[in-house]
């Protein structure tokens, strides 16, 4: 067993220091601070993208529509569906991405099985 207290992870530069808490062949979970202004922009992942709200508020868009979304919320996008996050306020949000990696994602280390 492996837990983690996710309130208490630094995640020092925000967005730009993201956690990864745990990356197997069939999952990744993945801690993102968000300090207060910061988005992850518009973009698509390969995988079902699964996330999180545990503090603070985030916004989030996908397919034309936006919602506002606090601790506790829990949103999916499926693949390739372009969506963003941003955060007026500042939160701190848990991604998890699965099947890792996902049909057509290239991870670096080895092209992804075709």
């Amino acid at each position: 067993m492996q837990t983690w207290n996710l309130l208490e992870i630094p995640t020092p530069e925000g967005s730009r220091s993201p956690v990864v808490l745990a990356s197997e062949d069939d999952s990744r979970a993945v801690l993102i601070g968000l300090h207060p202004g910061q988005s992850l922009g518009d973009h698509q992942v390969k995988e079902h993208a699964w996330l999180v709200v545990l503090d603070g508020t985030v916004e989030l868009s996908a397919g034309g529509e936006s919602v506002t979304a606090g601790a506790g919320t829990l949103a999916r996008f499926l693949p390739n569906e372009r969506h963003a996050v941003r955060s007026e306020g500042g939160a701190r949000i848990l991604l998890l991405l699965a099947p890792w990696p996902g049909e057509g994602h290239y991870r670096g280390d080895r092209p992804a099985a075709v």
